[in-house]
């Protein structure tokens, strides 16, 4: 799998901080990439209307970015000495994943890195609304950081579905743990493959099979499941060369055993897949993922299948 050649670092001029463009520049030098720093803004005070709009709103929204664009500035000439190419570059557009996706698209950039908020009164970071539409709409990697430091060896965690359950391609879970070893590689690290299954699930399908009353064998139905839950997940983990020890085929609730696996081999990013068709998947893909990621304790790497197409217009029909 080839490196990231272009990434787009998402920066929130209020904030004090900006992990993702730590992880950015970390991740540039690791690949020699060129580095992108973006802010997209609106002000609705500042856009006007055709009725009302007028030279000084315009002149207004100009010293409004330019500010911006300072901001950016200072954050960005301390790296050109580190990474090769460094822009930066503002936008008016809202909503604001909306305006990253056209930006992203525009640039051709092949990731797009976010910070996630940290809310110290519970002491976790926890999913914006903007982060969950860029997770659904982003059509290339969307990598969101948490507010902690990348180890010097970082472990890099994938999460597949060998089953392909939930009309997941299978092509994705290549994908997924290619570009696991790809970072591992390039960062000197470890790269470990995730899948859980669930034998109640099938237990479950198999009561409900039983049109009368039987008693069901429970515990060969579970080490079947696992068995073949097993025997896919081996196949690709040994095609994609994860021995045993960087290997995890565990039993339980991927939003429960995910997180405490990231937790124990203190993984510093999770890299998962994302596929939404329709409305009715999204709303599985928000049940399921908004359990699991709230719950990781590093960062979250978002790819997509490659014939995934974003629902988000190439312009804002709402604004010029």
């Amino acid at each position: 799998m080839q490196n990231y050649t272009k990434i787009l670092t998402v920066i929130d001029p209020a904030a004090t901080s900006h992990p993702c463009l730590e992880r950015a520049t970390w991740l540039a030098e690791k690949q020699n990439a060129e580095l992108e720093l973006l802010v997209c803004s609106y002000n609705e005070y500042l856009s006007g209307t055709r009725l009302y709009d007028s030279r000084s709103l315009a002149i207004a929204r100009e010293e409004f970015q330019a500010d911006h664009l300072r901001v950016l500035e200072q954050l960005a000439e301390p790296l050109r000495q580190r990474v090769k190419v460094v822009r930066t570059a503002t936008r008016w557009d809202h909503p604001l994943h909306e305006g990253v996706v056209r930006h992203a698209l525009e640039s051709k950039s092949d990731l797009v890195l976010k910070d996630v908020e940290e809310h110290s009164a519970i002491a976790n970071a926890l999913f914006s609304n903007t982060e969950w539409n860029l997770i659904r709409t982003c059509p290339v990697d969307l990598w969101l950081v948490k507010p902690r430091p990348m180890a010097e060896h970082p472990v890099i965690l994938g999460a597949i579905d060998p089953m392909n359950e939930h009309d997941k391609p299978a092509a994705l879970d290549d994908k997924i743990l290619q570009r696991c070893n790809q970072l591992a590689t390039v960062s000197g690290g470890a790269a470990h493959a995730f899948h859980a299954y669930d034998p109640r699930a099938a237990i479950a399908t198999a009561t409900a099979n039983a049109y009368i009353p039987v008693s069901l064998p429970l515990d060969e139905i579970e080490e079947q499941t696992r068995e073949s839950h097993g025997k896919r997940f081996n196949e690709i983990c040994d095609f994609h060369g994860f021995d045993d020890a960087h290997a995890h085929l565990v039993s339980g609730l991927t939003h429960q055993e995910l997180p405490a696996l990231a937790d124990e081999i203190k993984a510093d990013v999770v890299v998962m897949g994302a596929v939404a068709r329709n409305a009715l998947q999204r709303l599985f893909i928000g049940a399921t993922a908004e359990r699991t990621l709230a719950r990781l304790p590093c960062d979250l790497l978002i790819l997509k299948p490659d014939w995934f197409r974003t629902p988000v217009e190439r312009k804002n029909p709402g604004h010029d």
